[in-house]
């Protein structure tokens, strides 16, 4: 019974100092958290997304979205998902981050295997 008594109270006292950071959060980290949940809704199409749509994935800022575009201008659109990585700024740890989040076509086969 002391167990669990102590446990609900580290549990209670973790909810409260996760709810006080939250709170006292920076507006551009509040952003940050918005911008993870919204992204999450459908992928973005690395071909077709504008800069705007882009910036709101996670850790992708405006500059490294208009990079995004300016290299499918460049280079045509993009084949595979990972081509994403040939883009400055978006490095393997960034990939694995936003794999789940982009496609480039409508087709489902252009997401990575084992994906749905």
């Amino acid at each position: 019974m002391r167990r669990l008594m102590l446990i609900v109270l580290l549990l209670t006292g973790l909810a409260s100092v996760v709810t006080a950071q939250t709170a006292a959060a920076p507006k551009s980290q509040k952003a940050k958290t918005a911008k993870t949940v919204v992204g999450l809704a459908a992928p973005v199409n690395l071909n077709t997304a504008t800069a705007a749509q882009l910036d709101g994935l996670p850790g992708v800022g405006a500059a490294t979205a208009q990079r995004i575009v300016e290299y499918r201008q460049k280079n045509g659109p993009f084949k595979k998902i990972e081509e994403l990585m040939n883009v400055k700024g978006i490095g393997e740890k960034s990939f694995l981050k936003l794999k789940p989040l982009i496609t480039v076509g409508g087709d489902r086969t252009d997401h990575a295997p084992g994906e749905k």
